[in-house]
């Protein structure tokens, strides 16, 4: 080992001896800390990072995909109910490709792709199941990739057709959604899924699909076309009306001086209606086609000379009255009948009544009577605009009620109060808080400032380690040097070559103890001062005694 090294640690060994217990337990808890810390950094810096591989996975595709991940010793990690797998960054282009040529995860080979499966020996029974299947699985792909959506199963229900039916039933399907944790879907959405559906299937109306999560809720029903139920239908409708209402009013009296409340009856019936209409032209009538029939009998008809009668015994004709009768056209008809067929405009309407439609509503208003813009309001001028905000039809009963009275504000005073007095309370503690935060900031930084305080003073005690000047006897007059001679000492003897002694009572003290020290320590200390003086004068001298000093001192 290097001398310069050896000496380093020997120095910081003798440094470290020199601490007290409690700058040793300091020390060791910094020294703890930073070989944690470090540890957790290196740890977290060589952590890989982790990435989706798959998301939204059956549980047997996940079970195959986490197989193949064992088998290529890959580590992998299961989030979302282990729908989705993590693998690290780098593995996941691959460990993707190596699942596609192994077919995982085959439940997204449905769809269309199962027609390429499907050979020409297919029986009709076979080629319209699958053809079903392949729109059932197209769908629930484009179901689950709406947002929120994590697995859609469509099942179809198209009615065989057939020659011999005289009015077809109309296809329906059935959507299963299951959505991710927390998100429920929104009634645009739901909506969404069902003209989807119903676009996909030929002849499927939008009331013929029925949409249900996995909460046992059904989102939309067969045959009604809107979700929820009734009582939902008019809760939206009743809120709806309010806040258009509540934002008129608010904007035009000042806010809190309204308050609305709407109440409306949904019909939840549903049916068909067909009308049907006969117009004319307002040119005339157009025939299509005209016949006439003319039919005469007796006197008037040709040949009408001959006498007539009846029939007697024998089948003998009876003369009947005279020939002048006769010629009188007595006995004789005539008969005359036209038909014309005429073209007339035809209009027939049939029309699908859905569930959902407002039977009748109630809008109450109540105004404040102490608010300033309300007394100088007209309460015939707000009743028409509340009217025409909710859409009223007198017709069919619906009532507008405005009427002024006295708020009480007790409740919102007091909230007003609490949340003054949460506020304070929240701006006091933040105070306290950053007080203390403060507190512990500047005691750690005192502490710290202490504890270099603390080793500067010990590393200046350490860098002069005191001699016990007891020692210095052994080298008698070494340290009797001519630094200050003595006023009343004879310079003869400087002639002489005599060395003259330090005069120690002339000597200043740098640090003169305050107390009455006794005669050892006072020579103690002028012999640290000797010591000093010669270190000015002679420092090579000096060390060379200080290094034999402290050989002499070491311990075998």
């Amino acid at each position: 080992m290097p001398a310069a090294l050896q000496n380093l640690f020997g120095r910081l060994g003798a440094y470290v001896k020199g601490f007290s217990a409690a700058q040793r337990t300091i020390a060791i808890i910094g020294v703890a800390a930073l070989v944690l810390g470090g540890v957790a950094l290196a740890s977290w810096l060589g952590k890989p990072s982790y990435a989706p591989l798959f998301t939204g996975l059956a549980a047997a595709d996940a079970s195959s995909v986490t197989d193949q991940l064992t088998t290529d010793g890959v580590p992998f990690q299961l989030t979302d109910g282990g729908a989705t797998i993590l693998v690290p960054q780098a593995s996941v282009y691959t460990e993707r490709l190596k699942a596609a040529s192994n077919g995982l995860p085959s439940s997204n080979e449905g769809g269309y792709s199962l027609l390429d499966k499907m050979g020409v020996t297919s029986s009709e029974f076979q080629q319209d199941v699958t053809y079903k299947r392949a729109i059932e699985g197209e769908l629930a792909k484009t179901i689950s990739a709406m947002d929120g959506v994590q697995t859609a199963t469509v099942q179809l229900a198209i009615p065989a057709k057939s020659v011999f039916v005289s009015e077809e039933k109309d296809p329906t399907a059935s959507v299963f959604i299951a959505t991710k944790n927390g998100v429920e879907l929104t009634t645009d959405q739901v909506q969404s899924i069902v003209h989807l559906t119903s676009a996909a299937v030929e002849g499927m109306q939008p009331t013929d699909v029925s949409v249900v999560d996995a909460k046992g809720q059904t989102l939309s029903a067969v045959g009604t076309g809107a979700t929820g139920s009734g009582a939902d239908q008019a809760a939206d409708y009743d809120a709806t009306t309010s806040k258009k209402i509540q934002d008129l009013l608010d904007t035009t009296l000042g806010v809190g001086n309204a308050s609305v409340v709407v109440s409306a009856t949904m019909n939840q019936n549903t049916g068909t209606r067909t009308s049907e209409a006969f117009t004319t032209p307002t040119t005339g009538p157009v025939a299509l086609n005209e016949s006439s029939t003319t039919e005469q009998y007796g006197a008037g008809a040709a040949g009408g000379a001959g006498a007539t009668g009846v029939l007697g015994p024998d089948n003998i004709a009876v003369p009947n009255g005279t020939a002048t009768g006769a010629a009188n056209g007595d006995g004789g008809y005539k008969n005359e009948s036209a038909t014309k067929n005429n073209a007339v405009d035809k209009t027939t309407e049939t029309t699908q009544i859905p569930a959902g439609g407002v039977d009748r509503q109630t809008v109450s208003v109540a105004l404040n009577s102490k608010a300033a813009s309300v007394q100088n309001a007209n309460l015939q001028s707000i009743n028409d605009l509340v009217s025409a905000a909710a859409g009223a039809d007198t017709t069919r009963g619906d009532q507008v009620k405005v009427a002024m009275m006295d708020f009480d504000t007790s409740a919102a005073d007091d909230a007003a109060k609490a949340l003054k007095a949460q506020q304070t309370a929240d701006q006091q503690e933040a105070l306290w808080s950053s007080i203390r935060t403060a507190g512990i900031v500047i005691g750690i930084a005192l502490a710290l400032i202490a504890l270099m305080v603390v080793l500067v003073r010990r590393g200046r005690r350490q860098e002069r380690e005191s001699v016990d000047v007891g020692e210095l006897d052994a080298f008698g007059s070494a340290f009797e040097m001519p630094l200050a001679v003595d006023p009343g000492a004879d310079r003869a003897g400087l002639a002489a070559g005599d060395a003259p002694t330090v005069a120690l009572s002339a000597l200043p003290l740098d640090d003169a103890p305050t107390e009455v020290l006794t005669t050892d320590e006072v020579s103690a200390e002028r012999r640290r001062q000797d010591i000093s003086n010669l270190a000015e004068r002679d420092p090579k001298r000096t060390a060379e005694l200080l290094r034999g000093l402290l050989d002499d001192r070491t311990s075998v």
